[in-house]
């Protein structure tokens, strides 16, 4: 399948699909694209704004069968005809080229994208993702055993559905109701050994404090070399110590990258806490969709509000066994930029305990702690 070309006026290029894709496929691919584009996930781009109208333009035409056998005869002008109320002519084939020769009293040769706008767009993703947290998993990812015996996750073509209601992450990695547990799934760790039912038992792997876990979700970032890739999701394989990076499967995808900690950012679920301007928000999960560093904040969805809150650190406490980051630490300096695993929140005083050796335990504040 070709990659999506967002610098197309054709739908199925905009999505990266091939004409005769079926609906899950294309669904698929929207839900993939309309994530990374998101203006929440991408505060401040307007690339990313132009971008995220473009795919929810596109996928809102062919995922109404009318609007689409329109598309395929007329292009454009046969999107319009449609929204106008026009019927598909009998006895007319598809296929034609988007920006064709024009329907009815349309006029032809428009052939454009005619811009869905931000309000529209969003409006769009709300609907298309119902109740479901489009932030927290991963579209299309299955359970499976990974080679060798040991824990693995594959990426599974056949799941289209775009999830339903309730727990977000009933149709996290293409699972029903059950299954492993949220922090498993999470990649934290007791998600070591806990995927592939039919691998063979082995003896638990020495903890690696500061190592984010194998399984865990996370989206690439900062990359210069390879910047396209930048905002793409994908699966934490394993840490390689000699190069100091992750490998780094990617969504829908055989490709695996090389990535430094530094170029990643983690998916994982988070508690609200001590928000005095929004009391009514403390206690409330969400879901990490990106961090922004110039303001120092992330940005959390929370499924339950269907709403994206620009909240600092000190109000975001991680579950234990989340690996994070040291930052601004001003009584030992020297521990800034190591990382380490969340072993305990302490609610009284509003500080972890972070292991980030066998043998070293330090208490900061949940401030001092980023992904």
């Amino acid at each position: 399948m070709a990659p999506p070309n967002l610098n197309s006026t054709d739908y199925y290029q905009i999505l990266g699909c091939p004409r005769d894709a079926d609906d899950a496929a294309l669904k698929k691919a929207y839900r993939k694209l309309a994530v990374k584009w998101h203006p929440d996930k991408n505060p401040d781009s307007e690339e990313a704004t132009r971008n995220f109208q473009k795919v929810s333009e596109a996928y809102a035409a062919l995922s109404d069968s009318k609007k689409r056998k329109m598309y395929d005869m007329y292009g454009m002008d046969g999107v319009r005809a449609a929204e106008a109320g026009a019927d598909v002519p009998v006895g007319r084939g598809g296929g034609s080229a988007p920006g064709g020769g024009g329907f009815g009293g349309f006029p032809g040769g428009g052939g454009g994208v005619h811009h869905m706008s931000p309000e529209e767009a969003q409006q769009f993703f709300s609907q298309a993702f119902g109740g479901s947290d489009p932030f927290g998993g991963m579209f299309g990812m299955s359970m499976g055993g990974g080679g060798g015996g040991g824990p693995g996750i594959r990426f599974s073509s056949s799941q289209g559905g775009m999830g339903g209601g309730g727990d977000p992450f009933a149709s996290f990695l293409g699972m029903g109701g059950g299954g492993s547990s949220m922090r498993s799934m999470m990649g934290g760790p007791s998600s070591r050994g806990s995927f592939g039912s039919g691998a063979a038992r082995q003896a638990p792997a020495r903890p690696e404090y500061g190592v984010i876990p194998p399984g865990t979700i996370v989206s690439l970032k900062g990359l210069s070399n390879k910047a396209e890739y930048n905002g793409d999701r994908g699966v934490v394989k394993r840490y390689v110590r000699e190069t100091k990076r992750y490998l780094v499967e990617l969504e829908d995808s055989e490709e695996t990258l090389s990535v430094r900690p530094e170029n990643l950012l983690q998916h994982v679920h988070v508690t609200l806490h001590d928000i005095q301007s929004q009391p009514e928000l403390n206690g409330k999960t969400g879901t990490v969709i990106t961090w922004c560093p110039k303001k120092e904040r992330y940005n959390i969805y929370v499924a339950s509000l269907k709403k994206v809150f620009s909240l600092r650190p000190g109000n975001v406490v991680m579950e234990n066994g989340i690996v994070a980051r040291v930052n601004g630490l001003e009584s030992r300096p020297e521990l800034n930029g190591q990382w380490g695993t969340i072993k305990e929140w302490i609610k009284d005083s509003n500080k972890y305990d972070v292991q980030l050796s066998p043998s070293q335990i330090i208490r900061v504040k949940v401030e001092n702690m980023i992904l």
